[in-house]
């Protein structure tokens, strides 16, 4: 068997090689200039006890966690949406239950609520990575098949995060940026700001003002 396994492993490294020449013979004399070799990306040597240290930091929850964690709970959530810039705000009212799940690595919030006149649901996970020293949060919701995901980091100054990703507009299927910026108003107090583009342009889509209960 293991006779065999290595024919088939010499049988395809005999091919691709064959590939590779064939592709290259039939390049031009500029393609062949331009074909180049990635260099790999060469790792220092860590002992063990580093690694191991670095990945007990990267899986123990900190202070952003703690921050979190203020916020577990039920919150009435006041809803204000914009269709276009300078259009008719519609309000909307949904509640939010905040929790900590996974040894309180990650916060996960149930929406619900009625937009529009129709039952609404949505889930958001909130995640804060220690080794790249930011938060990603994702959004899914029973009035659409896409997941919202956007990162960005904390300001201190201004108590707030600014998260930035794309979304997928239906009527037409193409990615625009989208951008939130998450306040911390008070313990009791938060205010979210969304923010879409339309004709180029970034505007106000909607705004939420989450209080505790």
């Amino acid at each position: 068997m293991r006779k065999l396994n290595l024919t088939l492993a010499i049988i395809m490294l005999c091919f691709i090689s064959c590939k590779k020449e064939v592709k290259t013979e039939g390049a031009t004399i500029n393609e062949r200039d331009s074909i180049k070799t990635e260099e790999p990306i060469v790792e220092e040597p860590i002992d063990s006890a580093a690694q191991m240290k670095a990945w007990a930091a990267y899986a123990t929850p900190g202070d952003a966690h703690k921050l979190m964690a203020e916020e577990v709970g039920t919150w009435n959530c006041d809803m204000t949406f914009w269709s276009q810039p300078n259009g008719k705000a519609e309000k909307a009212a949904s509640t939010a239950n905040i929790q900590m799940v996974l040894g309180g690595r990650y916060q996960e919030t149930s929406y619900q609520g009625n937009i529009m006149g129709q039952p609404f649901e949505g889930k958001s996970t909130l995640a804060y990575n220690n080794a790249s020293e930011e938060y990603t949060t994702t959004f899914i919701d029973n009035m659409g098949t896409g997941m919202v995901v956007a990162m960005g980091k904390y300001d201190e100054k201004t108590k707030s995060i600014e998260l930035k990703g794309e979304m997928v507009n239906p009527v037409n299927g193409k990615k625009t940026p989208y951008r939130e910026v998450y306040n911390i108003i008070d313990s009791n107090t938060r205010k979210i700001e969304m923010y879409d583009v339309k004709n180029g342009s970034e505007y106000k889509s909607m705004e939420i003002v989450m209080t505790r209960k």
